[in-house]
């Protein structure tokens, strides 16, 4: 074989090998004359930051009274977002007290938490779909925060969506309470 064939032969391959390694677009259908040729398309919803509640700052003051009195007062704004984008975007957002002390926290200096009632009131602000529910919609259903209470909840909806509420606690200050002022932690947590 001639070197001139050889080098022929040489650039004939070269050139079917390109040709056999060059990509060919993908067809995701092949359609005859006045049909609907189909091209899957997808993107994608990425979730936010996903579930969490908002309290306002403290330290806070409800206002005073004496021995035998009801002091009350609203905290604020309470916040649940909710940024998980799901199918079921339910939550349940919770409530409870410690006890209320002043000075050294004897038990003359201290009130406990049973004395301490929370109401959430209806929602001030909602976003999104779905069923939005006070755990207590006015005063005359008050709960005891001597134990863990629902404060709001997303009964029903899917994605994104948030509630604020500005509820109010109430003391029922004892009679026998000393004259300071006290200080307690109402803790909100969701889940």
């Amino acid at each position: 074989m001639s070197h001139i064939r050889r080098m022929a032969l040489a650039a004939a391959l070269a050139v079917a090998l390109a040709v056999a390694t060059t990509a060919v677009p993908a067809h995701a259908d092949t359609c005859t004359a006045s049909a609907n040729c189909n091209t899957t398309v997808t993107f994608t919803v990425s979730a936010g930051a996903g579930l969490q509640i908002t309290v306002p700052n403290g330290p806070l003051s409800i206002g005073s009274g004496g021995p035998g009195t009801t002091v009350s007062g609203q905290l604020g704004s309470v916040t649940v977002s909710d940024a998980r984008a799901t199918v079921t975007a339910t939550w349940v957002a919770q409530v409870s007290a410690t006890d209320f002390t002043t000075g050294g926290g004897t038990a003359a200096e201290t009130i406990a938490s049973s004395h301490i009632s929370y109401w959430s009131g209806p929602a001030t602000a909602t976003t999104g779909t779905g069923t939005f529910v006070p755990g207590q919609a006015n005063a005359a259903s008050s709960v005891v925060l001597d134990q863990t209470r629902i404060a709001f909840s997303k009964t029903a909806g899917s994605g994104s969506n948030s509630a604020t509420w500005n509820p109010t606690v109430v003391v029922d200050v004892p009679a026998q309470a000393v004259a300071g002022t006290y200080t307690g932690v109402v803790r909100h947590s969701v889940a």
